[in-house]
């Protein structure tokens, strides 16, 4: 550990909602973001970078209801180093409580020449105006020199010195290409706090992408050499290969205190949920063996492993399953169950609901037990996770009725029968080269949205031929990709909802921007 930093507590930033929205096929509507941004408040992260306010209204007014309405952690913003984004900011923050604004732009030659088109006299009387611009209307302030990482070092030194005597809080070092190794990126750090003066005036932070699979050790290191602030997104979401997986470097921390001697605040047993939760919202998949979040991470399926570990968890286990949100099922739910047992699970899962939520979540419930001899934790995800799907999509398309007839020997044909938007309804039959494709056909001539399915995808939510199955569509419409969910277990019916799902998405984030 370097001598320059003392301090033994690491703040945790989360840029799920900002980055992690730039995976290539996300696409997040107002309320899906308020959902995030709720369970990240009980995850207890330190900043949440709640979006980019200049990007377009919707995301001003989403960032905007985070900022206003989120307490806990303090709300950041994106800016580019330019008047209008950073006036954007201010407006967007105002009134809330723990507002920060985290300004940006490149310092690398390569973007510099190509990118920015712009000479180092210029790029550095940018980032000044930029930062006292944020300082005038805001006390925290965060500077992000981008693609530091392959920067000149005396001049990333420069900027940064100017970046803190300007009013910059925190100065964020990121390797915005996942270019660097962990002695490098950790000798880069140490540089920083060797070579700019003033550095004791801010918190060095670090955001790192993944490019080349070393996003979390890169941020380990730079935490080794001083940094007291690293930057990621659950699930390791992000741009092209992503950034740091949050989750991985927090637990490194909390089981190697020996190593990292430092502290989070983090509430770890709410990894899980906040995991599972983005999974599914983003419609992006959990791979088996995911450090920490993956199905696998607690599963111990060699003879030997079984073996030492009945006798000893620690010989094959360095955490507690408790400890990242990991639960049993303490309780069997089948159709027998009444409300009560359903609520109590719920709550245990950390859903809390109402008496006229539990009714229409009592009544699907009952409907999938019909279907199923025994109800796991993992299907009342699913089915808490189709309930919000259809709350945040009130007045738009919502599936009635399915009727499929299809065999190696015909056309398959859809019947399918919608709600409105008005509230009215309207059937529909037609063919298809498949099952699914008549169904999306149906749907096509019902809601009149010219769009195209660029991905389909299955996947089952527990074990046995009663699982529910989970479907994933992504549909194109003018450049952009939208995602949609549904399960059932009729996996053709839930191709239904999640196709009219990812539509109603399309046409609720149209109507904000």
């Amino acid at each position: 550990m370097v001598e320059n930093n003392k301090n033994d507590k690491l703040l945790v930033f989360d840029t799920t909602l900002r980055d992690g929205e730039q995976s290539a096929g996300a696409s997040l509507t107002a309320q899906d973001k308020f959902r995030i941004a709720t369970q990240l408040q009980k995850l207890n992260v330190d900043i949440i970078e709640a979006g980019f306010a200049a990007s377009s209204p919707g995301d001003f007014a989403a960032v905007r209801k985070i900022a206003l309405e989120i307490e806990g952690p303090t709300i950041a913003t994106l800016a580019r180093a330019v008047p209008s984004d950073i006036d954007s900011a201010i407006a967007c923050l105002k009134g809330a409580s723990k507002p920060r604004i985290h300004t940006f732009l490149s310092v690398s030659d390569i973007h510099m020449l190509h990118q920015m088109k712009k000479d180092r006299e210029s790029i550095m009387s940018m980032a000044i105006d930029a930062v006292k611009r944020a300082r005038d209307s805001v006390q925290d302030v965060e500077f992000s020199p981008m693609d530091a990482s392959r920067s000149d070092p005396d001049y990333l030194y420069m900027m940064l010195e100017n970046a803190i005597a300007a009013g910059a809080t925190t100065v964020n070092i990121p390797d915005t290409v996942g270019y660097t190794n962990p002695q490098e990126f950790g000798e880069l750090i140490a540089g920083v706090f060797n070579n700019v003066s003033n550095i004791d005036k801010a918190i060095v932070s670090v955001h790192c992408h993944n490019d080349l699979g070393m996003a979390v050790a890169n941020s380990l290191s730079a935490l080794e050499n001083g940094a007291r602030q690293i930057e990621g997104c659950i699930n390791g979401l992000g741009e092209r290969a992503g950034n740091a997986a949050l989750e991985e470097v927090i637990m490194a921390v909390k089981t190697r205190p020996d190593h990292y001697g430092v502290e989070t605040d983090i509430n770890t047993p709410e990894i899980g949920p906040s995991s599972r939760l983005i999974s599914n919202i983003f419609g992006f998949p959990i791979q088996f063996n995911k450090a920490v979040t993956g199905q696998n991470a607690f599963r111990h399926s060699s003879g030997i492993h079984q073996d030492a570990f009945l006798k000893e968890r620690t010989t094959f286990e360095i955490m507690l399953p408790e400890e990242v949100g990991w639960k049993g099922d303490a309780i069997v739910l089948t159709k027998v169950s009444g409300r009560a047992g359903l609520k109590s699970r719920l709550e245990y899962l950390g859903y809390k609901v109402d008496d006229k939520e539990l009714l229409e979540i009592f009544n699907s419930f009952k409907n999938l037990a019909d279907q199923k001899k025994e109800i796991t934790d993992k299907d009342l995800e699913s089915l808490m996770s189709e309930f919000h799907r259809e709350l945040d999509t009130t007045e738009r398309f919502k599936v009635l009725d399915l009727d499929v007839v299809c065999g190696n020997k015909r056309d398959p044909v859809a019947s399918i029968t919608l709600e409105l938007p008005n509230g009215d309804s309207e059937s529909v039959s037609k063919s298809g080269t498949g099952p699914v494709d008549a169904v999306c056909n149906s749907i096509d001539s019902i809601t009149k949205q010219d769009v195209n399915l660029t991905e389909f995808s299955v996947s089952s939510v527990t074990e046995g031929i009663d699982a529910l199955g989970e479907v994933t569509i992504r549909i194109e419409k003018d450049g952009t990709i939208y995602s949609g969910q549904g399960s059932d277990t009729d996996i053709i019916f839930a191709s239904a909802k999640a196709y009219v799902n990812a539509i109603n998405r399309y046409l609720i984030i149209k109507s904000s921007n």
